[in-house]
């Protein structure tokens, strides 16, 4: 439930701090005064949109601030996308600068206002002043009815769709398609017929380099050779030499032992150098053959990687690219396994449609009697109200258009509810409804925000009443002028205009106590003047 409210410099508020408790409180006051500002403000804190014009003139920024007490639901959104605290519930708050920029935080935790949306939601339900006039509208009405169930079918639907275009698309290009399918295939036999191997260009210039130099290879290492072993004076037999002359002198000085044994490693070295550059001499061959062959091979790949405008050493994966174009067109170009597919989709989404249409069907029994029973109590005895299910075209929102049909009062035919009832019935049919489904929800806080307008007298007491009863189930919030409503309540919140010291007009709000709230009943009741037959029908009507 909402535990406080923070209100800074916000419309014509300059600072308002509210505590709220459980059960059923309202909000009065003067036309003008500010009662709705107070939802709106809420409604910016819950991700709402906003802009500069929220902002108080004179203000740098509008600064609100909510704090909820939050379910099991809402916890475990906070702890799976790391915002919650310590200390438990769920502290929103939300800026807006004069220049229009925004910024959210949930918990103190920058936040986005989507995420303050889709947090907001498990948090508070609030049922707008037009409430009555979007009933109209054939969206309104079937989001009255839908569950999560709706979710799948748009889904299923978008799939379905998005496959008969696309099957469409390609029965309409065949021609097109069949030019796209019949290059890529010359194009991949080409580079197929071609085979370079991952990693051949570097194998290939490599062995280009070494025949195309061999003579050079060839000289290079046997001069080495003649130097290390096969010269009249080579270095390997001097080594050798030195060493034995130097071990008959160790007998005399043992002190030359140690060099002795440094040049011994040298020796080895020279000897495997001289063994290595035998094989090498084995092995380098002038091959004109060979490298004709290796001229040729780097030739004919330059030229087709010229042709396909990628490096040598690409053309490998060039040609798996190719290839996979190809396989991906030849799916596509799969009329028949694009039908199938189409037929697959097409009966997930009527599966999906079936169990929309179940639950709908349940959803609209139970809300066409239990409206029915509502109107009676709202001075609309005999009246009676159904939902009705008409086939429609397949779209995302299934395979019914849901339809409010209401009868006025007994013996009349049951009709839409746009062309029967008059702004009275409207208000009192809204808000039956507005209450019932406020029953079926889980959100803990519900929030009616002059929704009661267009009733008074005895329905507005019975109004009352509803309210009443429903907050004993849920923290109940309702923006009202009827003192019918107002006197049901158990807290009463005061809301009216004063002239701040720079001369500007500023929203406040009072709690009133027991004598306050016999005052601001009888203002309701009376108008401007209250006199003491109005102060004693508002202590009558709080009393009941």
């Amino acid at each position: 439930m909402l535990r406080t409210l923070s209100i800074r410099d916000f419309v014509i508020v300059d600072s308002i701090e509210l505590e709220f408790s459980s059960g059923f409180s309202v909000f009065t006051g003067e036309t003008g005064a500010g009662k709705s500002i107070l939802i709106d403000a809420l409604t910016l804190a819950l991700g709402g949109r906003g802009d500069a014009s929220v902002v108080r003139d004179g203000a740098v920024k509008a600064d609100i601030t909510a704090d909820f007490g939050v379910t099991e639901q809402a916890a475990s959104w906070l702890r799976h996308n790391e915002f919650a605290s310590e200390e438990g519930g769920a502290l929103l708050r939300r800026v807006i600068d004069n220049a229009g920029r925004s910024k959210a935080f949930i918990n103190g935790i920058a936040a986005t206002a989507a995420q303050l949306r889709e947090l907001g939601d498990m948090l508070v339900d609030i049922h707008g002043q037009h409430a009555h006039q979007s009933l109209l509208k054939a969206e309104a009405q079937r989001a009255l009815l839908d569950t999560n169930d709706a979710k799948p079918v748009a889904l299923a639907f978008k799939l379905w769709r998005a496959q008969v275009r696309q099957r469409e698309e390609i029965e309409a290009n065949a021609a097109n398609l069949l030019y796209q399918r019949e290059r890529l295939e010359w194009q991949v036999a080409e580079l197929e017929k071609l085979a370079v191997q991952a990693g051949e260009w570097f194998d290939i210039t490599n062995e280009h380099s070494r025949l195309s130099h061999a003579a050079s290879l060839l000289e290079g290492a046997q001069e080495a050779l003649a130097v290390l072993s096969e010269s009249d004076h080579p270095l390997l037999s001097q080594l050798i030499l030195l060493q034995q002359k130097l071990g008959k002198l160790v007998a005399v000085d043992c002190a030359l032992q140690p060099i002795i044994d440094l040049i011994e490693p040298a020796r080895i070295q020279l000897q495997e150098s001289v063994y290595a550059l035998n094989d090498y001499v084995d092995r380098v061959e002038l091959d004109p053959d060979r490298l004709r062959q290796a001229d040729a091979r780097m030739e004919a790949i330059h030229s087709m990687a010229r042709k396909y405008r990628v490096a040598p050493e690409e053309l490998h994966g060039e040609l798996a690219r190719l290839s996979n174009n190809l396989q991906q067109l030849e799916d596509a170009s799969d009329i028949d396994g694009l039908r199938q597919q189409e037929e697959r989709l097409k009966a997930s989404y009527l599966a999906a449609c079936a169990t929309l249409s179940a639950t709908r069907t349940q959803a609209a029994r139970v809300l066409s009697v239990a409206v029915t029973l509502a109107m009676q109590d709202l001075n609309m005895t005999g009246g009676s109200f159904d939902v009705a299910l008409h086939p429609c075209e397949p779209s995302g929102s299934g395979l019914e258009q849901v339809e409010f049909l209401v009868a006025g009062h007994a013996g009349s035919a049951l009709r839409p509810l746009a062309k029967v009832a008059s702004g009275g019935e409207l208000a009192r049919i809204a808000l039956a409804i507005s209450v019932i489904t406020s029953h079926a929800t889980t959100t803990p806080t519900l929030i009616f925000d002059e929704v009661d307008s267009g009733i008074g007298g005895g329905v507005a007491e019975v109004v009352g009443r509803l309210l009443k009863r429903l907050g004993q189930q849920r923290q109940v919030l309702c923006v009202t002028h009827l003192p019918q409503v107002a006197s049901q309540a158990g807290a009463h919140f005061q809301v009216s205009k004063r002239t701040l010291e720079s001369g500007k007009t500023a929203s406040r709000i009072d709690v009133l106590d027991a004598k306050a709230r016999v005052e601001e009943v009888a203002r309701m009741l009376g108008g401007l003047e209250i006199t003491a037959t109005t102060r004693k029908h508002a202590r009558e009507l709080l009393a009941l």
